[in-house]
């Protein structure tokens, strides 16, 4: 008989919610148990085409997982910064600018944040695949792989499968269109990452105006955001203006990125957002963050879908003409290897840079 003692780990406890004035984002909630029947979806899909087109971003609640799982899976998540040393670290990171996706760990100062003032970033971070046997992982975190198994698997099936469907509807495909293109068992870069901002000094906040991840868009298709309770993830709102996103207790903050742009010719366009530090009561804390970016697999190109009904009927905007259209491999590898490392060049645009990936502009927001 398997044992049911799940392995002990160290408790994350959470701070309190912040308590400022702060301008929240009016973001949709939809009730992701409502996904498991055609009318429960029927019923969805407008509300997520809604707030999509809208904001970018939604909350997600009733998505399976309790209060208790999902702290299990926070307490889970400080492991490798928490626990594992510093020499097993360095074995564990990631050649990111050489292999072109985000495994193991990311360690502190690889990103730039502000080019002018020469800050770097105070993040770490470490991603596992959805297959979690792909690649070797430290000892301190291989006890637990059968949990972050489970919690990938949880994702993929429960959460990010339901929302591929939902968007699928919006545009009148079949509901398995894009699904089709989101194997689990497929070829890809589909993860879940840990990530831990650590607090800055002084002189680094002054300089990067609290800045703690320029603007940007994802690369992958979707992003499943675990609600985290220190504030500091802010998204462009439609009128231009910074608006914080709220901490709701076992939400998923869901948004689409740049794959999704390719696939429904613009209808879905990604949503810039940035990380600033922590409102002023929560800037004693250090900020835990779990996600799982979704991906197509590798070798699907990133196309809009013409036969779409609805784009037919409000239009397509490609970025590129079909015939460059790149595979998500390609644009992929192109994105995460020069991400924060490049040295864009300033747009036309006030306060935007920009660097030119595949012969697409990619714009960063300071």
């Amino acid at each position: 008989m398997p044992s049911l003692t799940l392995p002990e780990c160290g408790h994350y406890i959470s701070p309190p919610a912040t308590k400022e004035d702060l301008e929240f984002a009016d973001l949709a909630i939809i009730d992701l148990s409502k996904a498991h029947t055609p009318e429960g979806r029927a019923e969805l899909y407008p509300q997520l085409r809604d707030a999509l087109r809208t904001y970018g971003f939604v909350y997600a609640v009733n998505h399976g997982y309790n209060q208790a799982q999902r702290d299990r899976i926070f307490d889970i998540a400080d492991v490798p910064f928490a626990v594992v040393p510093p020499d097993e670290m360095k074995t564990y990171t990631a050649n990111i600018e050489k292999v072109g996706y985000y495994a193991g760990f990311k360690g502190r100062q690889f990103w730039k944040v502000d080019t002018e003032n020469h800050i770097l970033d105070q993040i770490e971070h470490y991603g596992i695949n959805k297959d979690v046997t792909k690649r070797p992982h430290p000892q301190a975190l291989r006890p637990f792989l059968p949990e972050v198994d489970a919690f990938i698997r949880h994702n993929h099936f429960n959460v990010v499968h339901p929302i591929l469907r939902l968007i699928a509807l919006s545009l009148e495909l079949p509901e398995e269109t894009l699904v089709d293109k989101h194997n689990f068992d497929g070829t890809a870069e589909t993860c879940a990452r840990f990530m831990k901002y650590y607090r800055r000094t002084k002189e680094e906040e002054e300089k990067s105006k609290n800045v703690w991840l320029k603007g940007h868009t994802d690369v992958g298709s979707i992003t499943v955001l675990w609600s985290q309770p220190v504030g500091g993830l802010q998204i462009q709102a439609p009128d231009g203006r910074w608006k914080w996103v709220r901490h709701i207790d076992n939400a998923l903050v869901i948004n689409t990125g740049d794959m999704m742009d390719f696939f429904s010719g613009g209808y879905y366009k990604p949503t810039i957002h940035r990380v600033v530090q922590p409102p002023e009561d929560q800037r004693n804390y250090d900020r835990l963050g779990v996600f799982y970016f979704s991906m197509p697999d590798d070798n699907v190109r990133l196309l809009p879908y013409v036969e779409s009904p609805v784009l037919q009927n409000v239009g397509i905007q490609r970025r590129c003409p079909d015939e460059d259209a790149p595979l998500c491999v390609t644009w992929r590898k192109g994105r995460t290897t020069t991400y924060g490392r490049s040295d864009l060049k300033k747009g036309m645009e006030n306060n935007i840079e920009e660097e030119v990936i595949e012969g697409i502009v990619v714009k960063h927001y300071n």
